[in-house]
Order: C-alpha cells, then sequence, then structure tokens
C-alpha cells in the first residue's frame, strides 16, 4: 500500500480552518445542552470557560463578544468527526460523541489550569482566577460526568466501547498529568528525555487516539483498524506536544494568550527543555543552574536562550516530524486509499505546524 506525507502550506491551513469551523457549528449546540443541564452554579463557570459568556472583572456577567477568540479550537471533536468520514460515516451519529471527547478535554484543561497555577487562557482569566480553585475544579469534574451521560445515552451500537475507550483515556490522562507534576519535583538532571517522552504520550496523544479510534468505531470500524486509528492520533499527539513546548517557551503571547516564557517560568520540564539539560552541553549546565532557583523577568530570557544554545529547540523542531511519519503510516493501515482520509490529513498538518 503506498503513503503519503500530510498536504502542506497555506492550502491545507484553510481546509483545516474550515473543518474546525465545520466541527464547531455541529457540536457547540450539543455542548451547550449538555453543559445547560448542570446546576446554575456549575453552568456559569463551564459556559465562562467555553467562551460563551464573560465575568472579567468589570464586565457585569455580559456575554463574551462573538469571535473573541475565547472558545478553544475543536481539534478532538473535529478528529472524531474526520475518522467517522474516512471510514465512510456520517457525521451526525457522531455529533455526541465529538461532544463527550471535548468535554474530557476541557475537563483536563479547568483542572490543569489549577495545578499549574496558569492565570490566563484563550487570551483573558482562567475559569479558577475567577471564579476561584475550588469552582473550576468541581465544575472540571461535572463536565467529566456530562461527557460520560452523553455515551451512555446515545442508543448507537458503538457508544459502550467509546465510553470504555475513554474512561481508560482520562486514567492515561491523570497518569501523565501526575508524571509532569512529579517531574517539577525531581533536579532538573534527573528527568531522562524517554519517560519525559512517554509522559507527553499520555498526557496528549492519547486523547488524540482516543477521538480518532471514536470516529472510527462509528462508522463501524473494527478493532484493528480502531487501534491503528488510536496509533495514528497518539503520534500525532507526541508531534503536537512538541510543537506545544516550543511556543510554551518562544511563542507570541498576543497569539497565545499566556506570558512568554510561561513554561520556564514555572520550572517545566517540558520536551525541548529536558532535551537541552541532557545535552551535555555548557549551555545544558546553564540551564540547569537557572533552573534551581526562581525564574521571572530576564532570568526567564536567559533560560529560554540556554535551551536554545543547548539545542533543544532545534531537537524538538526536528522531532516532531518523526511522530508524523508514523503517524501517516498507522493510518495507511487503517485507511489504505488515504485520499478517504484528507480531512484527518490536514488536522494533522494544521496541529503539527501551527505557530500559536
Amino acid at each position: 500500500m503506498s503513503e503519503a506525507a500530510p498536504a502542506a502550506g497555506a492550502g491545507a491551513a484553510r481546509e483545516a480552518a474550515a473543518l474546525l469551523e465545520r466541527t464547531r457549528e455541529l457540536v457547540d449546540p450539543r455542548l451547550r445542552a449538555a453543559v445547560g443541564t448542570l446546576p446554575r452554579s456549575l453552568r456559569q463557570v463551564a459556559s465562562y470557560h467555553f467562551g460563551w459568556e464573560g465575568r472579567e472583572p468589570g464586565a457585569g456577567g455580559a456575554p463574551a463578544v462573538p469571535g473573541a477568540g475565547f472558545a478553544g479550537k475543536a481539534i478532538r471533536p473535529a478528529l472524531v468527526l474526520a475518522a467517522a468520514d474516512a471510514f465512510g460515516g456520517a457525521a451526525e451519529p457522531a455529533v455526541g460523541a465529538a461532544a463527550a471527547v471535548e468535554l474530557v478535554h476541557n475537563f483536563t484543561l479547568l483542572h490543569d489550569d489549577v495545578i499549574d497555577e496558569d492565570a490566563t487562557r484563550r487570551h483573558r482569566a482562567t475559569a479558577w482566577a475567577v471564579f476561584g480553585t475550588a469552582d473550576a475544579i468541581v465544575t472540571g469534574d461535572a463536565m467529566l460526568a456530562l461527557a460520560h451521560r452523553l455515551l451512555a445515552a446515545d442508543a448507537h451500537p458503538a457508544a459502550v466501547e467509546a465510553a470504555d475507550r475513554l474512561a481508560a483515556c482520562v486514567i492515561e490522562l491523570c497518569a501523565g498529568q501526575q508524571a509532569d507534576c512529579a517531574f517539577e519535583e525531581r533536579a532538573p538532571e534527573e528527568v531522562l528525555l524517554d519517560e519525559c517522552l512517554t509522559m507527553a504520550t499520555a498526557k496528549t496523544g492519547a486523547l488524540l487516539g482516543c477521538a480518532c479510534a471514536i470516529g472510527a468505531l462509528y462508522a463501524g470500524a473494527g478493532p484493528e483498524e480502531a487501534a491503528a486509528m488510536d496509533s495514528f492520533g497518539r503520534e500525532a499527539g507526541l508531534a503536537f506536544q512538541l510543537i506545544d513546548d516550543l511556543i510554551g517557551i518562544w511563542g507570541d503571547p498576543g497569539r497565545t494568550g499566556k506570558p512568554a516564557g510561561a513554561d520556564l517560568a514555572a520550572h517545566k520540564k517540558s520536551l525541548p527543555v529536558v532535551a537541552a539539560l541532557t545535552s551535555g552541553t555548557p549551555a545544558g549546565a546553564e540551564l540547569a543552574e537557572l533552573y534551581r532557583g526562581p525564574l521571572t523577568g530576564a532570568a526567564v530570557a536567559r533560560a529560554a536562550d540556554a535551551v536554545d544554545r543547548a539545542g533543544g529547540r532545534d531537537w524538538a523542531q526536528e522531532q516532531a516530524s518523526d511522530p508524523m511519519a508514523r503517524a501517516v503510516h498507522e493510518l495507511s493501515r487503517a485507511v489504505p486509499d488515504l485520499a478517504a482520509a484528507g480531512d484527518l490529513l490536514a488536522l494533522a498538518e494544521f496541529v503539527t505546524r501551527r505557530s500559536r
């Protein structure tokens, strides 16, 4: 069977943007309906987090301005629908499952923001910064419950297996988050690159793989095809994380909605950082020393420069292409005619070539 590389260039970016917009049009009503069943206090936090309502200081609880960029990109539900399409399935039967996947993703975001003490997301204050830590955590818990309720109420034959996969995925996500937090407590030279890659696959790749597998199942795919789709998503997720880690250091705050070098300030053992720390270079040793103390202001800039000089930036950029090659191989196992998987390839191209 032949393999093809993902389409490149502005055309692929436009195609992916159109796919994401169509996904939001299909999935948002289901998401809003699900969130609408929550008690008012939880619903308010969830609606703020999703960008449907505002509660910034001085905003008086007014609805968010349409197009303000507060909502997420909907990559994971788009993968569900694109995977269903690759196997000849219609989008509508899989919309509930796509919404469930997006709820799980946002459950993780609410909790991650609390754990990381991130004050901004999507260009405005995070939910915990507005409503408090407790409200953000319990709202995340409620979103997780809503995700499983959507699948429990779904009469589609694939819903039971989808629910099982999603539950297993959440456990893996939690293990990945726990490992990520544990890395922060360890000395800079104690975190190995292989275990960091394993953590990134669990924390990011697992949900992308789950989304792809669920979409395939809703279109009637068999176990082997679903497994290959899961592997495709995991590999794409690893490439996604490599790029995301680069953005976490060198991203434009005006585009990311987060301060420059936020991951460094938080002493994150991200992939380019660990690559630099384990490089055996003078710059890597300099970075390790910087990581032993507080990182603010000029120290953040010095740390970013040290990561760059130690080769962490180049390593991450180069490594991002390897999992994508493996992803396309896994996809070709499930969908031999890659022309039928054009939407999946466009989305994979989008998440691994984005700059914010």
